[in-house]
């Protein structure tokens, strides 16, 4: 995330970012609460490795590029990063796997474009679609919130990988299990729970619900607008309900969309980046739209079971063009200037 400065005539003074990234890091922990509470020691584990190293990496290139390495440490926009990754990771992912998105995201997609604020696409998901694309069991091996969860000592042991983790702990996700369902209907898939037990269901739900309200930290704070988040959500409910009311027999509901996945983690905290989401408000809105329909075709029809970060970096692809023609009118002026034209060049 990024600093949004107000502009003339009505500037009240620009937010420090490492304030802004302090609000971001606290509007977080309600998830990672939850999270740990239903998974563990694992999910710190991924949060303490990936900051250190994050921090660690962020500090080393800034010192290759000759730029003040303590100066941008302070805007803890390396530590935003690595939060949002590691929490996305699957609570018995190795340090390995951890390091390695750690790398794709502050190397590859940070400091290699020019660090805070000059990179197109967000950090983030481009590490957790290459983790994905590259390592698909590792990525899936998701522990089963049955109450029953590692020791602290065996959670660490398990993460530096000098123990194997048991299949009686690992679980698909919701959204995995009901891909998977083969041609039951939707009425058999829910009458039979064992395909998904009910602690799993609201492992899950209770997750999206915390990121919700930390969402609304941000919303309340000012440090995002309305406009993506509910144009996120909105879109994939009402593509999900179309999808339901039309064939509701192989379709989830817009409620399982929502609630079953990381679509209100990724509504609040992925897509809401403003250095690589749209600027304007209508622009927000094309831009939410387009996350939540490709969430949905992607979950549906696609041969990943949550899309969040596909969907995303495809719509940070169309950032540029969605600027271009949702330029809001200047202060001032009576139209929008969208570019400059040849002629006045001349």
């Amino acid at each position: 995330m990024s600093l949004m400065h107000a502009s003339s005539p009505h500037a009240h003074g620009p937010t420090a970012t490492s304030r802004v990234m302090a609000w971001v890091l606290a509007a977080t922990l309600p998830g990672i609460a939850v999270l740990c509470w239903h998974y563990g020691w694992g999910v710190l584990f991924n949060l303490a490795f990936a900051c250190m190293a994050g921090v660690t990496l962020e500090a080393l290139l800034l010192a290759l590029r000759d730029r003040p390495v303590s100066f941008f440490l302070k805007d803890n926009s390396a530590l935003v990063t690595c939060v949002l990754l590691a929490v996305s990771l699957p609570p018995l992912a190795p340090w390995w796997l951890v390091l390695t998105g750690v790398i794709a995201a502050i190397v590859v997609a940070k400091q290699l474009y020019g660090g805070l604020g000059q990179n197109p696409f967000n950090p983030a998901m481009v590490a957790y679609a290459l983790l994905l694309i590259s390592f698909p069991v590792e990525m899936s091996r998701w522990s089963a919130p049955d109450g029953f969860v590692l020791g602290f000592s065996d959670s660490l042991a398990q993460f530096f990988g000098l123990i194997s983790t048991p299949d009686a702990l690992t679980g698909a996700t919701p959204l995995d299990t009901f891909r998977n369902k083969g041609e039951l209907s939707t009425a058999e898939f829910w009458a039979n729970p064992t395909l998904l037990p009910a602690a799993n269901l609201l492992a899950w739900q209770q997750i999206a619900i915390a990121w919700g309200l930390g969402g609304l930290v941000l919303l309340a704070k000012r440090l995002i607008t309305w406009h993506i988040p509910v144009a996120v959500l909105g879109s994939l409910a009402v593509m999900s309900g179309i999808f339901y009311v039309i064939d509701g027999s192989q379709h989830a509901s817009p409620v399982f969309h929502l609630l079953c996945g990381a679509a209100i983690f990724g509504a609040f905290f992925i897509a809401t980046d403003p250095v690589t989401a749209a600027t304007s408000n209508k622009g927000k809105l094309y831009y939410g739209v387009g996350i939540g329909v490709l969430i949905y075709l992607i979950r549906t029809f696609g041969a990943y079971p949550d899309a969040i970060a596909f969907a995303v970096l495809l719509m940070n692809f169309s950032v540029p063009f969605i600027d271009y023609y949702t330029q809001p009118r200047s202060y001032g002026h009576k139209k929008a200037r969208r570019g400059i034209k040849l002629e006045d060049k001349a």
